[in-house]
């Protein structure tokens, strides 16, 4: 039985591309064990596919060809362990940003699909938040739609985090909103979803009971509904008891349809205790 093969007889068994085999003979990881010297044709020996399976294999595991070119020319144990080792570690920190990516994506497609089917429009509800979010914050007086996208680009570059369509608010201070002055904003913020380290821009949105009012329309159309949940608030025997929060979730870089945009503001409320008063 013969024991050489033609480059196209090595790549038609092992299903390597010839252009592949070539590129490893170029770089030194897999040469012909002969090269003819008038036709110049590459031959391989059937010792050589054991070799080929094995680069194939580390290759299916991520790791690079100059590792797998050390490893054939040291064959050393210790080496190879722990070079599957530091690869091993390499695939972990890859699934463990997947998940983060994975796990943004359940967010956005279950928060979006809550908006597309929101019983009550336009009119406030109180929802009880069970657990606290971690939003960055950057504090500055925003009273215009300049000075909005401004902001939010300024927080993007000092945090270095990007900006995820539907996370980013907007705040107003409770003294406005008694004051109901609802021309400035207080901040700027963005609502995470994973834990970070603790920058001085990362503050917590308690848990509790928030007066909340969902409308058709962006932060230009704000204005009549912090009167709303303020009247709400106010009838209600309630008190403010945080800063608003103000965000859109669907938008027009979502979608093109207007009576598909929804924004959402949550002020935090709690009950007026009248004997802690008297």
């Amino acid at each position: 039985m013969k024991n050489r093969f033609t480059i196209g007889e090595t790549s038609k068994l092992l299903n390597v591309p010839i252009k592949t085999l070539r590129y490893y003979d170029e770089i030194g990881l897999l040469k012909p064990i002969e090269v003819d010297k008038f036709s110049k044709y590459r031959y391989y020996s059937s010792e050589q596919f054991q070799q080929l399976d094995m680069i194939n294999y580390l290759k299916s595991l991520g790791i690079s060809l100059k590792d797998i070119k050390q490893h054939i020319e040291t064959r050393d144990i210790n080496d190879f362990l722990q070079l599957l080792k530091q690869e091993r570690e390499v695939t972990l920190n890859k699934i463990a940003e997947l998940m983060v990516v994975s796990h943004r994506f359940a967010n956005r497609v279950r928060e979006i699909e809550e908006a597309l089917t929101i019983p009550v429009i336009g009119k406030v509800i109180v929802k009880n938040i069970k657990e606290e979010r971690t939003i960055l914050s950057l504090k500055e007086r925003i009273g215009s739609t300049d000075e909005l996208e401004f902001s939010v680009r300024k927080l993007e570059k000092e945090t270095r985090i990007p900006l995820f369509i539907g996370k980013v608010g907007f705040t107003v201070t409770v003294e406005n909103l008694k004051k109901r002055n609802f021309d400035e904003y207080s901040s700027v913020c963005f609502l995470l979803e994973e834990n970070i380290d603790t920058t001085p821009a990362t503050q917590k949105l308690l848990a509790g009971e928030y007066a909340c009012v969902y409308y058709r329309g962006n932060h230009a159309g704000s204005k009549e509904y912090y009167h709303m949940l303020m009247d709400y608030i106010e009838k209600n025997q309630y008190s403010v008891n945080g800063e608003a929060l103000e965000r859109t979730i669907i938008d027009e870089f979502i979608s093109k349809d207007k009576n598909s945009h929804i924004t959402e503001i949550q002020i935090p409320i709690e009950k007026i205790d009248w004997l802690t008063l008297l």
